[in-house]
């Protein structure tokens, strides 16, 4: 067909294009296009990265897959030593997990070695009471020897069996892949341990929604388990035979608690100990809000039923009408609100206070790391707070930024309106994929170190980051890496050389964007003595620029259709969201407008086929790994059989979001041909 030799003239127009955007003295490591700047002093100076930050900070790339790091997700300072060691989980597999040793004065490549394998899901790192390092996997906690010639060997369990990635619920369902089954964990300074036991699904929702029993009773998901030393505060190792140590729920309706933060003076009372929430999804790119919790022993935060500050879950609306959990999200006691949102999807993975004396601005403020892929995570928080820990509220508007969007920041809202938030300082800010320059960036864990730099492990580019003072002025902020002029072009070019699409895009121009949408925020590129082709072009031309609104072949995934249809926090766009029902057609029109963006491109739309892990790696023709993308997606699959890649088949790009950074502006992806089902 002559639209596949079209895709191929666009890949490699693009891709020579980018080859003569890295200086010959510039290397790519893990997605970063790096030079001989440096962050830090000798010995702890490292190639500086480019991403967007406060002024006074930089960050240094110290280690990446180069060293062998695969999925790194906490880190801890060895006590005394420049040493510190790293949980890799390695993958989503079963015992892929490892705890490694990194080196950061090693030669780059040389940094990390291997200590303990073959675990699973490792994640949580903490000094234990005694100075010793505890790590957790899905369904224990341990400690060992990280500087023993052989530490897998001094491993000593203090918990076991805890509620893990296979589960049976309270009905007798039996779960082999948990939703959430790490283990984050804090110690306070009196020795007692608080373990994240996360629940098992986003919403836990039955074939009858009622309570939600796998979060009730004495060992309920969606909780924190608090366990109590012996007189001593040190945990006992477990003998074969031993039982755990009794725990006891110190809070429950916590979705997954991955952020756990002990003010240093807790458990003084007052002082503070903080979560931050992951909360549940929806498709709104702005709803609902993560969460910071301020935890008290005996309280519930609200989830399944609560989520915002107040808002009741539409899947147990009915539930809340009546009984005893008539009201829950407002009057009941039992309930606790968050004390600050934190912005939407941002996906909180790491918090702590920072206790180092490097940086004066930022000496005991609360440190929250956002995961989160979605526009508002990628960053590195600071939050004031009061002489207890609490993060300083203030009145709406707060507002929070967006990377990439039109409208670069947004106030926190919730399903009642503009609410109080803490406001915060961005210490990483806009850590958005920019084309050639780095990757999109995805902190997780994070630690102080003796000298009070703040490294933190970033798994989606497999990398460790250490963050320094700088007297540098800061670089310039790097423009959003949105669709470039060929690729838009080349997708036009694809409406305009298919009949049925030029219709369906002129029918929607006509009757939906030139009627209700053109005025509002913008004119969409429409301008007086325009032709009817023209103005077609210049509409969809506009759309395709705008960040997260179309993604050929998916309707569902972009914000177009949010708004369009008036879903989640878009419900006000266009005015008056009751137009399907007072205008005659304007349903039928949506119907088009999701058609326009299904058959966009020509090709069989296919869907990433579900089971087994949450992703599915793609490539580029010459075999790098260009990104993950998550299954269930749907991509459109140019070429069955890649006559180049013998067992894969040739897609259209996916999803912006899912992109690495390593293969930008290529057309043509490459995905195992068993990793898709047809719709």
């Amino acid at each position: 067909m002559d639209w596949s030799w079209r895709i191929l003239a666009v890949v490699a127009t693009v891709l020579l294009g980018a080859t003569c955007v890295l200086a010959d003295d510039v290397t790519v490591r893990s997605g970063y296009a790096l030079s001989a700047a440096s962050c830090g002093e000798a010995p702890l100076a490292f190639p500086r990265l480019r991403i967007d930050m406060k002024a006074g900070f930089c960050a240094g790339l110290v280690a990446s897959h180069d060293d062998g790091l695969r999925f790194p997700r906490s880190i801890v300072q060895i006590p005394g030593r420049q040493l510190f060691v790293v949980a890799d989980m390695g993958g989503w597999g079963h015992d892929d997990g490892r705890l490694l040793m990194l080196d950061p004065s090693a030669p780059a490549g040389q940094r990390v070695r291997e200590i303990i394998t073959r675990l699973s899901y490792p994640f949580g790192l903490a000094v234990g009471p005694e100075g010793k390092i505890y790590a957790s996997t899905d369904t224990s906690i341990f400690r060992f020897d990280a500087l023993a010639a052989n530490p897998k060997a001094t491993i000593e369990t203090i918990i076991r069996d805890l509620p893990g990635r296979r589960l049976t619920l309270p009905d007798g369902t039996r779960l082999t892949e948990s939703a959430h089954p790490l283990k984050a964990f804090a110690f306070d300074r009196t020795g007692r341990l608080f373990v994240n036991v996360g629940s098992h699904s986003d919403n836990c929702l039955s074939s009858a929604p009622d309570r939600c029993a796998a979060a009730e009773g004495a060992s309920p998901l969606a909780a924190i388990w608090l366990y109590m030393p012996p007189a001593g505060g040190i945990f006992p190792a477990l003998q074969s035979g031993d039982p755990n140590p009794p725990h006891q729920v110190f809070a429950r309706g916590l979705r997954n608690s991955m952020a756990l933060a002990l003010h240093p003076r807790f458990p003084d009372p007052g002082a503070a100990f903080l979560q931050g929430e992951n909360a549940r999804d929806l498709q709104d790119v702005f709803a609902p809000n993560e969460e910071i919790n301020a935890i008290e022993q005996g309280r519930h935060y609200g989830w399944p039923y609560c989520y915002d500050l107040s808002t009741a879950s539409p899947e147990f609306k009915r539930v809340l009408q009546s009984g005893s959990l008539k009201d829950f999200c407002r009057t009941t006691a039992l309930y606790k609100q968050p004390w600050s949102l934190l912005p939407p999807h941002g996906a909180p993975l790491g918090m702590l206070y920072y206790t180092g004396e490097r940086f004066d601005d930022l000496r005991g403020k609360l440190l929250v790391g956002l995961h989160g892929y979605r526009p508002t995570g990628s960053r590195l928080l600071a939050y004031e707070v009061d002489e207890r820990g609490f993060p300083k509220v203030s009145p709406p508007p707060v507002r929070y930024h967006v990377s990439c969007a039109a409208e670069p920041t947004r106030a926190f809202q919730t399903s009642a309106g503009p609410a109080p938030a803490a406001a915060f300082d961005e210490i990483i800010s806009g850590w958005h994929r920019v084309n050639g320059i780095r990757p999109q960036g995805a902190p997780v864990g994070m630690t102080i170190a003796d000298d009070g730099a703040i490294w933190l492990v970033e798994d989606k580019n497999q990398t460790v980051i250490r963050i320094d003072r700088t007297t540098e002025p800061p670089p310039e902020p790097l423009p959003c890496d949105t669709r470039s002029s060929q690729q838009i072009e080349q997708l036009v070019a694809f409406v305009d050389g298919d009949a049925a699409s030029r219709a369906r895009l002129t029918r929607v121009r006509k009757n939906l964007i030139e009627k209700h949408c053109s005025g509002c925020h913008s004119e969409f590129g429409l301008k007086p003595g325009q032709s009817d082709k023209d103005r077609d072009r210049a509409a969809l031309g506009f759309m395709l620029a705008q960040d997260g609104w179309i993604y050929p072949g998916d309707p569902e995934s972009g914000r177009l259709r949010q708004r369009l249809r008036g879903l989640g926090a878009e419900r006000q766009m266009p005015p008056g969201a009751n137009l399907p029902k007072t205008e005659p057609g304007y349903a039928k029109l949506l119907d088009v407008a999701d058609d326009l963006v299904a058959r966009m491109v020509p090709g069989r739309r296919m869907r990433i086929k579900p089971g087994g892990p949450p992703h599915r790696k793609f490539f580029a023709r010459d075999g790098r790994e260009c990104g993950e993308i998550p299954f269930g997606k749907i991509v459109i699959v140019t070429e069955s059989s890649a006559v180049n890649k013998p067992g894969f088949s040739r897609f259209f790009r996916p999803a912006d979001t899912y992109l690495n950074g390593t293969c930008t502006d290529d057309n043509g992806y490459y995905i195992q041909q068993q990793f898709l089902v047809p719709l």
